[in-house]
């Protein structure tokens, strides 16, 4: 659904647009930014605190920087609606995180402006530096470079490690903190305490409003202006900025803390900084859901609402008047609950995701039993082995694509020392509307060729409560994997009493003749709809719920290979060395001659969409299925006449 700009939006296209204004008009720009992402968001979806909390910070940057020459760089991405706005993408803006429309994430491809393509956190810093590295090789010495990161995503190893470097580096970089005590849930750890301390300093405050007077003027300050400047910082270092030595340690110039909302203000410090030459950090201090006075009170549930009422601030539900089935992760975080009750070994764990992975549930119930360690993927991996090397049994709950990140610590410190850790990966296959960085696409692969791995998918909510509950019940000999997917499940009545699966063994779930259907989690429930229709038409493919990819189920395989010539294979994830390659593998390896179509994600990036658009578009949707088995059946037919 298309939205009206206002008056002063409306003419701005570009950045240069932008600088025709005058800099007391500016915060009407603001005003008229944030109402539009407003607008926008409540009626088609998307990200929207993190949006309104640097509407001023996005302004003031496009104001002073000559951007895409100076390169600007987001981290994570999902506060950068207003940038794409500035820079040629308001009239499509409506189409953002649709199926063929803009993404909702920075993108190389979409436009000059998106100078690196995000959707992970804590990459910005590194990228930025890499990109002044490169300017200052070119002889570019007027290009500025500028990572914004937020203090949740500062707390990865990657943004200390960018950091690290940086200090070291004589290159034109400016790190803006974007400081405001969340990511998508609060943030946690000493980092959060320590920025609190130096933004809630009482004696830096006092002084800090004459350093920027100071700085305001730098330019009249003459040949000797950064002389001065050092002098004035060698002060602070050595009395009121103590607490900075952080980022001054790290040989960063650090500015601030600052008002993120004072765009004015904003607009003369960046001014500023431009002329001081080396890495510098600026401290900004800004309110997420900043002009929406719910999304300010309660962050966390406004990161991404959905459709909501902009004057009533209600968000809209499902009109279905029938039961519904719970989230995947829903029913994750209360049995977590359940099954601590009965295990006092089990501890939670999650990298910053307890919201979105709902094991606020279990820190609710019991604060000392589960831990959110911050955008921290490598530590959180780690951090479980140690627990269980003292013979608890953490549940380690990461989304799939943010597992990536950890994969070495899966290898070296939990399966090579075969420590039982529960991986639970959420957000398994197809994201949705967040692309190509969110989909769960490759972690059959990379798990199922670790020696000592399980790994697992339910192909609904009662086989996800009996999945965690045998993963605790012994020592299965390593990891135990569990994948399921974003959204919804199937089964409104879902809360069952707990009964263990055998570790490798599918289960059937209808018979059939001629040919088999294989699936892997989730997506066996387009099988189940496709075989329902397939029925009525005269088609009786069998089906098999296989569960497993490691261990597979050989005997239900070899079951499979003895009676059927025609097998397809359904996984939600990546074809290359996924499920289906698992069953080929077992096909060769005991010399079967069935043919076999695989039905899963290409070899290819998938781009963002609603999940069943993209199930359509790779294949594996109830539709697909349906024609895949026809044209088997068809080509069995055929070939019968003709022999």
């Amino acid at each position: 659904m298309e939205v009206q700009a206002g008056q002063l939006l409306s003419q701005i296209n570009f950045p240069s647009d932008l600088k025709k204004f005058k800099e007391e008009e500016l915060d009407a720009i603001c005003k008229e930014l944030r109402q539009y992402i407003i607008d926008v968001v409540s009626v088609n979806g998307g990200h929207f605190a993190a949006n309104l909390g640097v509407v001023e910070l996005t302004v003031a940057l496009h104001y002073v920087l000559n951007t895409p020459y100076d390169q600007l760089v987001w981290d994570v991405g999902h506060q950068a609606y207003g940038h794409k706005i500035l820079t040629g993408r308001r009239n499509v803006f409506h189409t953002n995180r649709i199926y063929k429309g803009i993404s909702g994430f920075p993108k190389r491809s979409e436009s000059e402006y998106d100078t690196f393509g995000v959707g992970h956190s804590s990459t910005s810093i590194s990228a930025a530096l890499g990109m002044a590295v490169a300017s200052h090789y070119k002889g570019e010495t007027d290009r500025q470079h500028v990572a914004v990161i937020g203090d949740g995503a500062m707390t990865a190893g990657m943004a200390f490690e960018a950091l690290n470097h940086a200090g070291i580096e004589n290159s034109n970089l400016l790190v803006i903190l974007n400081d405001n005590c969340m990511s998508i849930d609060p943030n946690v750890g000493a980092l959060k305490e320590y920025l609190t301390d130096i933004s809630t300093s009482k004696s830096y405050n006092r002084f800090r409003d004459d350093v920027s007077a100071v700085l305001s003027k730098i330019s009249e300050l003459g040949p000797n202006a950064h002389e001065v400047v050092k002098k004035i910082e060698k002060s602070i270092k050595g009395t009121i900025l103590k607490k900075s030595n952080l980022f001054e340690s790290l040989k960063f110039r650090y500015f601030g803390p600052i008002d993120g909302h004072d765009v004015n203000h904003l607009v003369k410090v960046l001014e500023d900084l431009k002329h001081i030459p080396g890495p510098k950090l600026l401290h900004c201090v800004t309110i997420k859901g900043k002009g929406f006075a719910l999304a300010e009170k309660d962050q966390t549930k406004w990161h991404a609402p959905g459709l909501f009422d902009k004057i009533t601030g209600e968000i809209k539900k499902s009109d279905s008047d029938k039961p519904q089935a719970p989230k995947y992760q829903d029913v994750f975080g209360h049995t977590m609950v359940e099954l601590a009750e009965q295990n006092d070994k089990i501890m939670g764990v999650t990298p910053a995701m307890p919201s979105g992975c709902s094991l606020n549930i279990m820190m609710r119930a019991m604060p000392n039993r589960a831990f959110d360690v911050g955008i921290a993927e490598q530590h959180a991996v780690t951090f479980s082995a140690g627990l269980a090397t003292q013979g608890l049994i953490p549940y380690c709950n990461i989304y799939s694509s943010f597992m990536q990140r950890a994969f070495d610590q899966v290898v070296h410190d939990v399966a090579i020392q075969k420590l039982p850790v529960v991986f639970c990966l959420d957000r398994a296959g197809i994201a949705g509307a967040d692309g190509p960085t969110h989909h769960g696409a490759y972690d059959i692969a990379f798990f199922r060729c670790i020696p000592n791995m399980i790994v697992s998918a339910p192909m609904n909510e009662e086989e996800l409560r009996n999945l965690m509950y045998t993963a605790q019940l012994k020592n299965h000999g390593g990891p135990f994997t569990i994948r399921y997917p974003r959204g919804n499940g199937v089964m409104p009545d879902w809360k069952r009493p707990f009964q263990e699966i055998k570790v490798g063994k599918g289960r059937k779930v209808c018979d059939g003749e001629d040919i088999v259907i294989l699936t892997l989690g989730h997506i066996g429930n387009e099988a189940v709809k496709a075989c329902l229709e397939l029925n009525a038409e005269g088609y009786h493919p069998a089906h098999y719920d296989m569960r497993f990819v490691k261990p597979i189920d050989e005997r239900m395989l070899h079951e499979v290979f003895s009676k059927f010539s025609k097998v397809i294979t359904i996984e939600d994830g990546c074809l290359q060395g996924g499920f289906g390659s698992a069953v080929i593998e077992f096909m060769v390896d005991h010399q079967y001659q069935s043919q076999v179509v695989r039905l899963g994600m290409p070899d290819e990036i998938i781009e963002h969409g609603e999940q069943k658009e993209l199930w359509q578009e790779c294949g594996y949707d109830s539709e697909s299925i349906i024609k895949e088995v026809k044209k088997l059946a068809v080509a069995r037919t055929t070939k019968g006449m003709v022999g």
